[in-house]
């Protein structure tokens, strides 16, 4: 059996009808930058996350700089994120000119770990951006305390979080502002790329609108200097549509991740785990194996596709080389970059491709085959 490991065509099978009626009325209202679609998406996704102001920009990094720059961080301000995440997180940092602060992670949640925060804030830090890392979300409650202690912004890199719960909240309006990817592959993907800036905060909300439009206020009046990085009518209307599934789609996720949890040996495999506090809606299913190369081969030779997310942490990658740290500092985002694979996700994946993915990893862990 091959087992991908995702495979967005079952989705999009499944709605096709809904899909195609939302692209005939883009098309024929030709309203394809900005417009009623991108405003009707905006308003439904600021009610999904129980917030006041949704604003849809051209991708998830998109996103965290907009945000990062909407809240007045630059030049001479620091701002404290995790080294475990995929680049963006840092680069829309180094984009604004602010000085990236690393801290370590937790190993159970592989967020950011509240308790080494307060040993890196400083007079210059202006923001703590936690990562709600694989559909898991960060401890925002001592964040957010922390942050207030000492003035900080919280600012969530939400990108793999679409339907996350924190105590019961949906993440992205748990701290000041929230920032989501719509890359394909996403819990809430679009047919292309996208991103969403969310926030309680309207002179916030006002200023990502001019930033993401040129700095404009009307068609020729500039009142700064932007960009263009908007969030398409097509985009906006597909991911509306979307919407009204991504609740179902995560329950299908979170029934998939209960059947491994089930049918793979946690004594021999690192397993996800979620917080008490946490709904996680795995957006990947990560497990640790200490010989990964090893098991992937085995796992490919089986017909099942692994990737890794993320092998080598931010802090020794080439393009933070000018950032102050080495091998060795943030000792658990490191094992963790040794460790981690991540296997088939995705809605739709049928119960004898988990078998299959489980069988596949009894035989590359033990050397003796199961099934669910």
């Amino acid at each position: 059996m091959i087992v991908p490991f995702v495979d967005l065509q079952r989705q999009h099978r499944a709605i096709w009808n809904e899909l195609e009626t939302a692209v005939r009325a883009v098309v024929e209202s030709s309203q394809f930058v900005l417009g009623r679609f991108l405003e009707t998406f905006e308003h439904h996704f600021a009610e999904y996350c129980g917030v006041r102001h949704a604003i849809g920009v051209g991708s998830g990094t998109d996103a965290l700089f907009l945000a990062l720059a909407a809240a007045g961080i630059g030049p001479g301000d620091e701002v404290v994120t995790v080294p475990f995440t995929f680049a963006a997180t840092a680069e829309a940092i180094r984009r604004t000119g602010a000085t990236v602060v690393f801290v370590d992670v937790d190993p159970h949640t592989a967020t950011i770990d509240p308790g080494q925060l307060e040993r890196v804030i400083t007079s210059r830090t202006k923001a703590i951006l936690p990562v709600h890392l694989y559909g898991h979300p960060a401890d925002m409650d001592r964040i957010l305390t922390i942050a207030k202690r000492h003035g900080a912004l919280v600012i969530e890199d939400a990108a793999q979080a679409h339907g996350t719960l924190y105590k019961g909240r949906r993440t992205g309006g748990l701290g000041h502002i929230g920032c989501f990817s719509f890359y394909p592959n996403k819990n809430l993907g679009a047919l292309g790329d996208g991103g969403m800036v969310v926030t309680n905060d309207g002179a916030v909300a006002a200023k990502v609108r001019l930033l993401r439009d040129h700095g404009r206020r009307s068609k020729y009046e500039h009142v700064m200097v932007g960009y263009n990085s908007r969030l398409d009518g097509l985009q906006a209307a597909l991911l509306d549509v979307k919407l009204r599934h991504l609740d179902h789609w995560n329950a299908q996720r979170v029934e998939a991740a209960e059947r491994y949890l089930v049918g793979l040996p946690g004594s021999s495999l690192g397993l996800p785990s979620s917080a008490p506090w946490a709904t996680h809606v795995y957006h990947l299913f990560v497990v640790r194996v200490p010989d990964r190369e090893a098991f992937q081969r085995q796992m490919e030779a089986a017909g099942v596709t692994t990737l890794v997310h993320y092998p080598l942490p931010l802090h020794l990658q080439p393009a933070f080389a000018s950032l102050p740290y080495k091998v060795g500092d943030f000792p658990w985002a490191e094992r963790l970059a040794r460790e981690v694979v991540s296997l088939p996700m995705f809605p739709g994946i049928r119960e004898e491709e988990i078998a299959g993915v489980v069988h596949a990893v009894m035989l590359a862990i033990t050397g003796s085959p199961t099934c669910v």
